[in-house]
Protein backbone atom coordinates (compact mmCIF):
# COMPACT_ATOMS: atom_id res chain seq x y z
CA UNK A 1 0.00 0.00 0.00
CA UNK A 2 1.57 3.76 -0.61
CA UNK A 3 -1.04 5.84 0.30
CA UNK A 4 -3.08 5.93 3.81
CA UNK A 5 -5.09 8.67 5.36
CA UNK A 6 -6.16 8.75 8.61
CA UNK A 7 -8.70 10.54 10.54
CA UNK A 8 -7.84 9.36 14.41
CA UNK A 9 -10.42 10.80 17.08
CA UNK A 10 -10.84 13.98 14.71
CA UNK A 11 -14.23 13.35 13.60
CA UNK A 12 -16.89 12.94 16.83
CA UNK A 13 -19.41 11.23 15.00
CA UNK A 14 -16.45 8.57 13.52
CA UNK A 15 -13.01 8.78 15.56
CA UNK A 16 -11.78 6.03 12.90
CA UNK A 17 -11.56 7.11 9.29
CA UNK A 18 -8.68 5.14 6.63
CA UNK A 19 -8.61 5.83 3.25
CA UNK A 20 -5.95 3.70 1.32
CA UNK A 21 -4.60 2.79 -1.81
CA UNK A 22 -2.18 -0.36 -2.33
CA UNK A 23 0.37 0.21 -5.28
CA UNK A 24 1.72 -3.51 -6.44
CA UNK A 25 2.35 -5.63 -9.36
CA UNK A 26 -0.69 -6.78 -11.14
CA UNK A 27 0.05 -9.89 -11.51
CA UNK A 28 1.07 -10.29 -7.53
CA UNK A 29 -1.74 -12.79 -6.77
CA UNK A 30 -4.29 -11.17 -4.09
CA UNK A 31 -7.83 -12.44 -2.41
CA UNK A 32 -10.66 -10.05 -1.63
CA UNK A 33 -11.30 -8.16 1.27
CA UNK A 34 -13.19 -10.43 3.75
CA UNK A 35 -13.14 -12.10 6.88
CA UNK A 36 -10.24 -14.73 6.61
CA UNK A 37 -11.10 -18.49 6.77
CA UNK A 38 -8.30 -19.23 9.32
CA UNK A 39 -8.71 -15.87 11.33
CA UNK A 40 -12.55 -15.23 11.30
CA UNK A 41 -12.43 -12.11 13.31
CA UNK A 42 -9.87 -10.60 10.71
CA UNK A 43 -11.45 -8.67 7.59
CA UNK A 44 -8.71 -7.55 5.22
CA UNK A 45 -7.52 -8.26 2.15
CA UNK A 46 -4.78 -10.77 1.97
CA UNK A 47 -1.14 -11.62 -0.55
CA UNK A 48 -1.83 -14.87 -1.59
CA UNK A 49 2.26 -14.73 -2.06
CA UNK A 50 3.14 -14.60 0.83
CA UNK A 51 0.00 -14.35 3.00
CA UNK A 52 0.00 -11.06 4.80
CA UNK A 53 -2.02 -8.14 4.02
CA UNK A 54 -1.67 -4.39 3.81
CA UNK A 55 -4.90 -3.30 6.09
CA UNK A 56 -6.65 -4.95 8.33
CA UNK A 57 -9.46 -4.61 11.30
CA UNK A 58 -10.41 -7.19 13.33
CA UNK A 59 -14.07 -7.28 15.28
CA UNK A 60 -12.34 -7.14 18.64
CA UNK A 61 -11.05 -3.24 17.13
CA UNK A 62 -7.52 -4.75 16.78
CA UNK A 63 -6.00 -2.45 13.24
CA UNK A 64 -3.10 -2.07 11.41
CA UNK A 65 -2.22 -0.69 8.23
CA UNK A 66 1.41 -0.46 5.82
CA UNK A 67 3.34 1.11 3.44
CA UNK A 68 6.20 0.59 1.97
CA UNK A 69 9.60 3.43 2.69
CA UNK A 70 11.02 4.24 -0.98
CA UNK A 71 14.28 3.79 -1.58
CA UNK A 72 16.77 3.44 -4.71
CA UNK A 73 18.39 0.28 -3.51
CA UNK A 74 17.01 -3.02 -4.71
CA UNK A 75 14.12 -5.09 -2.68
CA UNK A 76 15.81 -7.77 -0.84
CA UNK A 77 14.74 -11.35 -1.00
CA UNK A 78 16.05 -13.07 1.87
CA UNK A 79 13.64 -11.53 4.23
CA UNK A 80 10.27 -11.97 5.33
CA UNK A 81 7.17 -9.76 3.65
CA UNK A 82 6.44 -6.52 5.06
CA UNK A 83 2.40 -7.65 4.72
CA UNK A 84 3.46 -10.36 7.46
CA UNK A 85 4.02 -7.51 10.30
CA UNK A 86 0.52 -6.24 9.66
CA UNK A 87 -1.06 -10.13 10.14
CA UNK A 88 0.91 -10.96 13.03
CA UNK A 89 -0.67 -8.20 14.87
CA UNK A 90 -3.88 -8.03 13.87
CA UNK A 91 -4.12 -12.43 15.32
CA UNK A 92 -2.00 -11.32 18.10
CA UNK A 93 -2.24 -10.42 21.44
CA UNK A 94 0.00 -7.64 22.31
CA UNK A 95 -0.75 -3.93 22.16
CA UNK A 96 -0.21 -1.94 19.55
CA UNK A 97 2.91 0.36 21.69
CA UNK A 98 4.04 -3.42 22.91
CA UNK A 99 4.05 -5.22 19.29
CA UNK A 100 5.89 -2.41 17.71
CA UNK A 101 8.58 -2.20 20.23
CA UNK A 102 9.27 -5.78 20.08
CA UNK A 103 9.15 -5.31 16.31
CA UNK A 104 12.11 -2.48 16.94
CA UNK A 105 14.69 -4.46 17.40
CA UNK A 106 14.33 -6.62 14.50
CA UNK A 107 13.06 -4.12 11.95
CA UNK A 108 15.93 -4.11 9.95
CA UNK A 109 15.58 -7.12 9.02
CA UNK A 110 12.91 -6.28 6.75
CA UNK A 111 12.64 -4.16 3.33
CA UNK A 112 11.61 -0.71 4.19
CA UNK A 113 8.62 0.11 6.05
CA UNK A 114 5.97 2.25 7.71
CA UNK A 115 3.55 0.61 9.64
CA UNK A 116 0.84 1.53 12.08
CA UNK A 117 -1.18 -0.10 14.91
CA UNK A 118 -3.23 -0.19 17.54
CA UNK A 119 -7.01 -0.36 17.88
CA UNK A 120 -9.98 2.43 18.73
CA UNK A 121 -7.88 4.12 22.06
CA UNK A 122 -4.86 4.62 20.77
CA UNK A 123 -2.63 4.35 17.78
CA UNK A 124 1.10 3.23 17.55
CA UNK A 125 3.71 3.80 14.28
CA UNK A 126 7.03 2.16 13.70
CA UNK A 127 9.10 3.37 11.01
CA UNK A 128 12.61 1.18 10.12
CA UNK A 129 13.71 3.98 8.40
CA UNK A 130 12.34 6.16 11.08
CA UNK A 131 13.59 7.12 15.06
CA UNK A 132 11.64 4.63 16.64
CA UNK A 133 7.89 4.02 18.40
CA UNK A 134 5.17 7.14 18.84
CA UNK A 135 1.92 7.55 19.14
CA UNK A 136 -0.42 9.05 16.48
CA UNK A 137 -1.92 11.82 18.23
CA UNK A 138 -5.57 12.75 17.82
CA UNK A 139 -6.21 14.34 14.45
CA UNK A 140 -5.81 14.41 10.54
CA UNK A 141 -2.43 12.87 9.34
CA UNK A 142 -1.36 11.03 6.21
CA UNK A 143 1.39 8.45 5.51
CA UNK A 144 2.77 7.41 1.45
CA UNK A 145 6.47 6.16 0.97
CA UNK A 146 8.34 8.07 3.53
CA UNK A 147 7.75 8.72 7.02
CA UNK A 148 4.29 9.81 8.69
CA UNK A 149 3.01 13.32 7.69
CA UNK A 150 6.04 13.54 5.08
CA UNK A 151 4.26 16.11 3.42
CA UNK A 152 4.07 14.91 -0.37
CA UNK A 153 1.50 16.41 -2.76
CA UNK A 154 -0.86 12.95 -2.14
CA UNK A 155 -0.57 13.22 1.47
CA UNK A 156 -1.85 16.90 1.31
CA UNK A 157 -4.31 16.83 -1.01
CA UNK A 158 -5.99 13.44 1.00
CA UNK A 159 -5.20 15.51 4.66
CA UNK A 160 -7.21 18.22 2.96
CA UNK A 161 -10.02 15.59 1.86
CA UNK A 162 -10.21 14.48 5.53
CA UNK A 163 -10.13 17.89 7.14
CA UNK A 164 -12.95 18.83 5.32
CA UNK A 165 -14.75 15.99 6.19
CA UNK A 166 -14.67 16.70 10.10
CA UNK A 167 -18.16 17.33 10.81
CA UNK A 168 -19.61 15.12 8.12
CA UNK A 169 -22.13 12.91 9.70
CA UNK A 170 -22.93 10.37 6.90
CA UNK A 171 -20.89 7.62 6.26
CA UNK A 172 -21.77 7.00 2.34
CA UNK A 173 -20.75 10.68 2.13
CA UNK A 174 -17.29 9.69 3.57
CA UNK A 175 -16.85 6.81 1.85
CA UNK A 176 -17.61 8.40 -1.64
CA UNK A 177 -16.01 11.46 -0.85
CA UNK A 178 -12.63 9.57 0.03
CA UNK A 179 -12.83 7.08 -3.20
CA UNK A 180 -12.80 9.73 -5.45
CA UNK A 181 -9.64 11.39 -3.79
CA UNK A 182 -7.75 7.73 -4.08
CA UNK A 183 -8.83 7.81 -7.71
CA UNK A 184 -7.42 11.01 -8.84
CA UNK A 185 -4.52 10.26 -11.04
CA UNK A 186 -3.11 14.30 -11.39
CA UNK A 187 0.44 14.03 -11.75
CA UNK A 188 2.20 16.50 -8.78
CA UNK A 189 3.81 19.64 -10.60
CA UNK A 190 7.76 18.80 -11.08
CA UNK A 191 8.31 21.63 -8.15
CA UNK A 192 6.55 19.86 -5.94
CA UNK A 193 7.39 16.42 -6.21
CA UNK A 194 9.80 14.79 -3.48
CA UNK A 195 13.38 13.36 -4.66
CA UNK A 196 13.58 9.79 -3.19
CA UNK A 197 16.62 8.86 -5.66
CA UNK A 198 14.69 7.11 -8.48
CA UNK A 199 14.23 9.09 -11.67
CA UNK A 200 12.32 11.96 -12.17
CA UNK A 201 10.13 10.32 -14.64
CA UNK A 202 9.38 7.24 -11.51
CA UNK A 203 8.47 10.54 -9.42
CA UNK A 204 6.18 12.32 -11.46
CA UNK A 205 4.57 8.55 -12.39
CA UNK A 206 4.01 8.09 -8.25
CA UNK A 207 3.19 11.34 -7.33
CA UNK A 208 -1.01 10.83 -8.01
CA UNK A 209 -2.58 9.22 -4.99
CA UNK A 210 -4.09 6.05 -8.08
CA UNK A 211 -1.12 5.07 -10.11
CA UNK A 212 -2.17 3.55 -13.36
CA UNK A 213 -0.30 1.15 -15.49
CA UNK A 214 0.17 -2.23 -17.27
CA UNK A 215 2.12 -3.93 -14.77
CA UNK A 216 2.40 -1.66 -11.40
CA UNK A 217 -0.11 0.57 -9.97
CA UNK A 218 -3.24 0.83 -7.59
CA UNK A 219 -4.55 -2.40 -6.86
CA UNK A 220 -6.77 -1.89 -3.96
CA UNK A 221 -8.84 1.45 -2.75
CA UNK A 222 -10.42 0.91 0.67
CA UNK A 223 -12.20 2.93 3.17
CA UNK A 224 -12.54 2.10 6.96
CA UNK A 225 -14.57 4.06 9.08
CA UNK A 226 -15.67 3.19 12.34
CA UNK A 227 -18.47 5.19 14.53
CA UNK A 228 -18.32 6.36 18.23
CA UNK A 229 -20.81 3.05 18.74
CA UNK A 230 -18.87 0.72 17.18
CA UNK A 231 -20.40 0.24 13.60
CA UNK A 232 -17.78 -0.72 10.90
CA UNK A 233 -17.90 0.21 7.25
CA UNK A 234 -15.60 -1.01 4.91
CA UNK A 235 -15.87 -0.12 1.11
CA UNK A 236 -13.21 -1.78 -1.35
CA UNK A 237 -12.83 -1.41 -4.83
CA UNK A 238 -10.26 -3.08 -7.44
CA UNK A 239 -8.83 -2.58 -10.28
CA UNK A 240 -6.40 -4.14 -12.52
CA UNK A 241 -3.95 -3.19 -15.27
CA UNK A 242 -4.26 0.68 -16.59
CA UNK A 243 -7.22 1.46 -14.10
CA UNK A 244 -9.75 -1.80 -15.41
CA UNK A 245 -12.02 -1.82 -12.93
CA UNK A 246 -12.20 -5.54 -11.25
CA UNK A 247 -15.04 -4.80 -8.60
CA UNK A 248 -15.70 -3.94 -5.51
CA UNK A 249 -16.74 -5.28 -1.68
CA UNK A 250 -18.81 -2.76 0.98
CA UNK A 251 -19.76 -4.90 4.65
CA UNK A 252 -20.80 -3.34 7.61
CA UNK A 253 -20.27 -5.02 10.86
CA UNK A 254 -20.01 -4.30 14.59
CA UNK A 255 -17.41 -4.57 17.25
CA UNK A 256 -17.52 -6.73 19.72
Amino acid sequence: MCLILLSFKSNKEFPLIIGSNRDERHERPTADAGFWDDHPDLYAGRDLQDGGTWLGITTNGRISALTNYREPQPRRTDVRSRGTLVSDYLVGSLSGQDYLNSLAADALNYNPFNLIAGNLEELWYLSNRGSGVSPVTPGVHGLSNHLLDTPWPKVKLGCDTLNALDHCKDPDTIIETLLNTLADQRRAPITELPKTGVTLQLEKTLSPPFIMGDHYGTRNSMVVIVSASGEVFVHEKRFGPQARFAGETARAFKIR
